[in-house]
């Protein structure tokens, strides 16, 4: 069976509350979706409740899943991602509370990404462990707008800030990853000069 039909099948067993096709449709797209989540947490259970959270929206809404294209598999995961990035903004108003969001002065917004070249010399894990150690108000407008393709405007709208307050927070995010690379890159000059 070509991949587009079984994929079709799987979709409609989903519809149609096959737990069969629900499972092989959650097995197929897991690891997708946890690399998406995991950008946006701290721990992996935090991710994982992410993804299933994610997964719960997608079955109660794929009725109206229409492919935009007619490779069907591009359309779902672009739609499967918009899904689980929505859930991790939720997620973070829900909690929005508990973290802290300031402003800071204009002139830090043009910082300088001077660690850019440390940052291809590291592996997706290193990424993904550096991300995690910012702030969760950080990390996620970082997500939003650095790799998700946000606008300070759609990220604000999406959180509840001021276009300021999110622009402040991505220029805090980039100053604490530079601040974190240069660490680890005089750890490692250290560790080397001790060999």
């Amino acid at each position: 069976m070509p991949a587009t039909k079984q994929l079709s099948d799987i979709i409609q067993g989903c519809i149609n509350a096959s737990r069969e096709s629900q499972k092989e449709l959650y097995k197929r797209y897991y690891g997708f979706s946890m690399s998406i989540c995991m950008r946006y947490c701290d721990s992996q259970d935090d991710a994982m409740e992410l993804v299933n959270d994610g997964f719960l929206k997608v079955f109660r809404s794929l009725a109206g899943f229409v492919p935009r294209s007619e490779n069907i598999e591009a359309s779902l995961m672009a739609w499967l991602k918009s899904i689980m990035v929505h859930t991790a903004i939720d997620h973070y108003r829900k909690h929005k509370n508990d973290y802290l969001v300031k402003e800071i002065e204009e002139e830090h917004y043009g910082l300088q990404d001077a660690a850019a070249n440390a940052l291809d010399a590291m592996s997706h894990k290193e990424i993904l462990q550096l991300l995690q150690r910012l702030s969760p108000v950080y990390r996620t407008v970082f997500n939003l707008y650095v790799l998700d393709g946000y606008k300070h405007e759609e990220i604000a709208k999406k959180l509840n800030i001021s276009t300021g307050t999110s622009k402040s927070n991505l220029a805090k995010a980039r100053a604490n990853i530079q601040k974190m690379l240069k660490e680890a890159n005089l750890k490692l000059y250290e560790q080397r000069k001790a060999i």
